[in-house]
């Protein structure tokens, strides 16, 4: 497995390659931060489409990502994070819609538990999904960054220059 760090304005990502493409995506300074592993490997370069990318999203112009994506998961998984993918930049959906769009309606909790195990935040866009009040819920990056993140993609840019 190849790593590197990736600084943000939410803080420093820990970006994790195989030979198929980005496995994971961490936040060290928010959630549950995941060190390096014996024998991990840091290749900065492996990752200079992922540095490239994210700081284009977060400087509010890039609103899709195009990258190759190798995350391990289960079938369940997948679907749920392929369904993620869908969400357009500056939309969110709820749990329940999410269901719906796997086929499994009445698999909600377990849309938010494939939703919460997500490796790939921000690529595979989590934060975009909500309660099914509009509410805001559980994110890996804590609550202040997924709301930071939300506000980014429609448009407000003041948190982001603080």
């Amino acid at each position: 497995m190849n790593y590197s760090y990736i600084q943000t304005p939410i803080g420093s990502l820990l970006a994790t390659r195989t030979e198929k493409g980005i496995a994971s995506i961490s936040f060290m300074t928010n959630g549950r931060p995941v060190p390096p592993q014996t024998g991990w490997r840091r290749s900065d370069g492996l990752f200079h489409d992922l540095r490239e990318q994210l700081g284009s999203y977060f400087d509010g112009h890039l609103t899709s990502f195009d990258l190759p994506l190798d995350p391990a998961g289960t079938t369940f998984q997948r679907d749920v994070w392929t369904a993620l993918l869908s969400i357009p930049y500056g939309a969110t959906r709820s749990y329940s819609e999410i269901a719906r769009a796997v086929g499994r309606p009445k698999a909600v909790r377990a849309v938010g538990a494939a939703n919460g195990a997500n490796p790939l935040p921000i690529v595979v866009p989590c934060h975009r999904v909500i309660g099914s009040n509009g509410s805001l819920t559980g994110f890996g990056g804590g609550m202040d960054v997924k709301k930071r993140l939300l506000e980014l993609e429609a448009g407000s840019r003041t948190l982001w220059e603080e």
